[in-house]
């Protein structure tokens, strides 16, 4: 019996502790979009109050993140570009007032020293697989509170059934994000 318990003993030290819980700083991080208006400028946007989680998980040494958006959160230089983009033919606010993202597990170590994200994205109500470059910082995988995730990509806006003005507006779409994360 003490045989037993003694194996039972080694075994639960052995095995990995809870997967840890990081969540994205709301205040100090945002995302931001861009997109071609006649090819010679853009109308670009940031959002403010982006709310989700890092979850590692120590026994496979990956992370997953998830954020989501608030479309009303969006700040631009002009009410009426605003107005514009929360209309139905963009983002259509009223009716999808979330844009959620989730990662697939991601390396750890690819945190630090950047790489590809993937996962999925939903605007719309629309979901698609994206990939998002993530840059490199000077933080150690295992410990990621108070580190700062830079990701950047570019989406097609038909794929989430954005379709107006496609003789003015380009369809690639670029997409930033800046996300503090802190101990929960």
């Amino acid at each position: 019996m003490r045989l037993l318990l003694s194996a039972i003993a080694l075994l639960l030290s052995a095995a990995p502790l809870y997967a840890a819980e990081l969540r994205i700083d709301p205040v100090r991080s945002k995302a931001e979009f861009s997109v071609r208006l006649l090819w010679v400028t853009s109308v670009a946007g940031s959002f403010q109050g982006i709310r989700g989680d890092l979850t590692t998980d120590p026994a496979t040494a990956t992370a997953v993140v998830r954020a989501d958006i608030d479309t009303e959160n969006i700040q631009m230089e002009s009410a009426r570009l605003r107005r514009w983009v929360l209309a139905p033919e963009f983002f259509d606010a009223e009716h999808h007032p979330r844009i959620h993202f989730v990662s697939q597990a991601t390396p750890l170590v690819l945190l630090s020293h950047g790489g590809e994200v993937t996962g999925e994205l939903t605007i719309r109500g629309v979901t698609r697989p994206v990939t998002f470059r993530l840059l490199a910082n000077r933080c150690p995988p295992e410990s990621m509170a108070g580190c700062v995730l830079q990701l950047q990509g570019i989406i097609d806006r038909t794929d989430f059934g954005m379709l107006g003005r496609r003789g003015a507006l380009s369809d690639r779409v670029n997409l930033g994000m800046a996300i503090v994360i802190e101990a929960m």
